[in-house]
């Protein structure tokens, strides 16, 4: 007899991106023939939470199989009390499951952009840090296609454009670092199938708090929008993130390509040749230009690119325009010249 429906569609997920990061990291040529590459390690990223919980029994399970080994890592945010506890809780079952090397990361939360960024800025740096100690190939993490449509209608909310529609990528980060298999996988799924493998998880008291935005979504907006609209609302969001993606890709693409044929001898950007792109074309190498002038991206939201496409636009001899990290965007004998102020 088979394992249960729900352990076996996150194995499945599980596997699946496992073959790919060793097709991403088997070397093309060996050096002999008796030469064998080294064997890959793959961490999980868990909170003991359902989902992190069952990504990482899942791991457990097909690694070995592949040859690949496996470990795991927690971060400590030090937002609740108890939490070092808690921290070292999940560190002995990620152990109890098979994994090692394991490990419980300490974090400082800061205040930039708020509580919830705060907090995923502190966790991914916590992340990056063990990845590069243990020489991890990739790190596992166990956002579900739940996760996704709360990422999308965040990003529709604040009017971030069709980037931000697209939501969480399967694979993200430095290399490709971030693997996310359980995308086309709802949260019940991972919730079942650590119920039927009788694993411990944790519901973080975070997840329900209304202070939260996230939470509040979850709890509240999500459910709203289901009793309007009916089920396959999530479904459809996390249908739209991945074309929201594609488009999203096409666009950059595009705009890198270009950027080339819109600068002058010197490297400025020319505004008449600018103004004959389409606007998502345009929008995208303006950006670009910000972030290179030294912009924080995560600061630069779509009001400040509207402000510097005006100068390209609707010209009436206006000022410049001022853009996070002290950077000034300004039109000059019909260039655009973006740089630091």
């Amino acid at each position: 007899m088979g394992p249960h429906p729900a352990v076996a569609a996150i194995r499945l997920a599980v596997r699946r991106v496992l073959h790919d990061i060793l097709n991403d990291h088997t070397p093309a040529q060996q050096g002999t023939a008796h030469e064998r590459p080294p064997t890959p390690l793959v961490l999980v990223a868990c909170s003991g939470g359902a989902d992190s919980m069952a990504l990482a029994s899942a791991l457990a399970f097909e690694a070995p199989r592949l040859g690949i080994r496996a470990g795991g890592i927690t971060v400590d945010h030090g937002l609740q009390a108890g939490s070092d506890l808690r921290a070292q809780e999940v560190v002995l079952r990620l152990r109890g499951v098979g994994l090692d090397p394991v490990e419980a990361a300490t974090v400082t939360v800061g205040r930039d952009g708020g509580p919830e960024a705060a907090a995923r800025d502190a966790r991914y740096a916590a992340l990056d840090a063990a990845a590069a100690r243990h020489g991890a190939a990739a790190v596992l993490l166990g956002h579900t296609r739940d996760d996704q449509a709360e990422t999308v209608l965040l990003g529709l909310a604040r009017g971030s454009g069709i980037r931000s529609l697209s939501g969480m990528a399967a694979v993200s980060g430095a290399d490709g670092r971030y693997r996310r298999p359980f995308l086309q996988l709802d949260r019940q799924t991972a919730r079942k199938a650590c119920m039927v493998q009788s694993l411990p998880v944790w519901d973080d008291p975070h997840n329900t708090d209304p202070a939260y935005t996230r939470s509040r979504l979850r709890h509240e907006g999500l459910p709203a929008l289901e009793k309007a609209l009916g089920k396959g609302v999530i479904e459809a969001l996390a249908r739209t993130a991945q074309l929201s993606r594609d488009d999203a890709d096409a666009l950059d693409a595009w705009a890198g390509q270009a950027e080339a044929s819109v600068r002058d001898a010197a490297g400025l950007l020319e505004c008449a040749k600018l103004y004959a792109l389409p606007p998502a074309v345009r929008r995208r190498i303006l950006r670009r230009a910000a972030i290179e002038a030294g912009a924080p991206a995560g600061a630069l939201f779509a009001r400040h690119i509207e402000e510097v496409d005006r100068l390209i636009t609707g010209w009436r001899g206006q000022g410049a325009i001022n853009l996070p990290g002290k950077v000034v965007a300004q039109r000059q004998g019909g260039r655009l010249v973006i740089r630091q102020g």
